[in-house]
């Protein structure tokens, strides 16, 4: 899981933005993400941190039913 290690926000919004997620609203720190096809991919917040924790990443990840090794690929 160290991989994950040291990943800030901005880089997983743009790799999240790469599978079609569009930027919904911003409140504070935090970035709500959209995907055109809702009723498929769920409506995801991140925040825009300068490194957020492997747990918040994997859970993610989890969300947008990714493997790890398709999100570092993205």
């Amino acid at each position: 899981m160290d991989i994950l290690a040291g990943i800030s926000g901005k880089v997983v919004i743009k790799k999240f933005q790469s599978l079609g997620y569009k930027v919904a609203r911003q409140k504070g720190s935090h970035v709500r993400l959209t995907h055109p096809k809702s009723r498929i991919y769920k409506p995801i917040t991140i925040p825009f941190h300068k490194e957020l924790k492997i747990g918040l990443i994997t859970q993610l990840i989890k969300d947008v039913n990714l493997t790890i090794e398709e999100f570092l690929d993205l």
